[in-house]
């Protein structure tokens, strides 16, 4: 069984405390007349990854070990970070060191003041912070000016931008935080995996004690389909109230019953005691899985003129990217539903395999017992 775990998590590429939050940190540039200020929050896990803060190697990255390494932390990354007024490169001078916590834990905060020659009407910002270490790493821009804001998401792909500061596209926004939604679901194995879960027996229907395949793929089709607009619809409500500020629970709390919605619902494949209507376990644990794509909108901390945009624009890049998996996962699962493999090894094994990953979330989660110690218990 350690061993299986060991291998499930390798395969995943993720640590389990934090399996649908990606790598991401949160880069805020405001300018302010004659002068230019930034703020670069960055997970600490992260940045000891990358150089080392853990001196004691106990797990537990202290302040005073951060403290230890804030000049090296400051030249890793401001050496990622080149920015340009106008073609004309600027220097990036830290001011100041503190630290802070996010949804996925503690963020080291770097403030520095960017000088340039003259304020400038465009600037060109190049990020390549844990591009070489990290390609699923993103960072998260916030540009403020005159009480307004604007926004971009760099990654490995696209890690140059210039920012026009007389003009403003939301459109631009828009399609940031779209293509964002889109790599958020495909990142976010929790919740890829409570898809499949419920997706696994939508071929097949219950007789008795066993399954059998359905007959019609539009009887398949439209299970599937009220499978998916259920947790649409509720991931879409909970998202919106979690974005606005009108709901909040701990993001320990939030994760714990992802990973618990990922359990039952892949034990349910394997000991069905709800065979008829999973578009309501759907839509009921939908709404606990909003909260959690909410963390990557909240954690940016939007001002009101950008969050609507931000917040359709993501919420529909959630939804594309639903609809790429079931796509696929449909007419293969269709065609091999007679099989026996699909039934004994693809439903009843890969429900188990996906059980028990959950339960290795679940209790990493809710105990906060670390993965290693929680290998050392199986």
């Amino acid at each position: 069984m350690r061993y299986l775990l060991i291998v499930l998590l390798m395969l995943l590429g993720v640590t389990p405390a934090h399996a649908h939050k990606p790598s991401d940190s949160y880069l805020s540039i405001e300018i302010q007349q004659q002068a230019i200020h930034g703020q670069w929050d960055i997970a600490l896990r992260d940045l000891d990854y990358a150089i080392g803060l853990d001196d004691n190697a106990d797990g537990q990255i202290t302040w005073g070990e951060l403290q230890r390494h804030h000049d090296a932390v400051a030249a890793y990354s401001l050496a990622r970070l080149e920015i340009k007024a106008d073609a004309v490169p600027c220097i990036n001078r830290t001011t100041l060191h503190l630290v802070d916590k996010h949804s996925d834990g503690a963020y080291a905060v770097l403030r520095f003041a960017v000088l340039c020659g003259a304020m400038p009407r465009a600037l060109a910002i190049r990020y390549r912070l844990f591009f070489d270490l990290d390609p699923s790493h993103r960072g998260l821009l916030r540009l403020q000016q005159a009480g307004h804001a604007q926004t971009a998401v760099f990654s490995p792909e696209q890690p140059e931008r210039t920012i026009e500061l007389a003009t403003r596209s939301s459109w631009r926004e828009f399609s940031e935080f779209a293509k964002e939604g889109v790599w958020h679901i495909w990142t976010g194995y929790d919740h890829i995996l409570f898809l499949i879960s419920l997706l696994l027996p939508s071929v097949l229907s219950r007789d008795g004690k066993h399954w059998q395949p359905v007959m019609y793929f539009r009887n398949a089709f439209f299970e599937v389909l009220k499978v998916v607009t259920a947790f649409t619809v509720a991931h879409s409500i909970t998202l919106s109230l979690a974005v606005l500020g009108l709901i909040h629970l701990p993001s320990r709390w939030v994760e714990s019953a992802i990973a618990a919605s990922v359990l039952l619902a892949a034990l349910n494949n394997i000991y069905p005691l709800v065979s008829k209507r999973i578009w309501l376990v759907a839509f009921g644990f939908g709404l606990i899985h909003g909260l959690g794509f909410a963390s990557v909108l909240n954690d940016l901390g939007l001002p009101d003129d950008s969050l609507a945009v931000a917040l359709v624009g993501f919420n529909l890049g959630v939804e594309a990217g639903q609809f790429a998996i079931v796509s696929a996962f449909l007419p293969l699962a269709f065609l091999s539903r007679h099989s026996c493999y699909y039934q004994r090894l693809t439903l009843s094994f890969g429900s188990l395999l996906i059980a028990a990953i959950a339960l290795f979330w679940l209790l990493d989660r809710s105990l906060d017992m670390g993965w290693t110690a929680l290998i050392s218990v199986f």
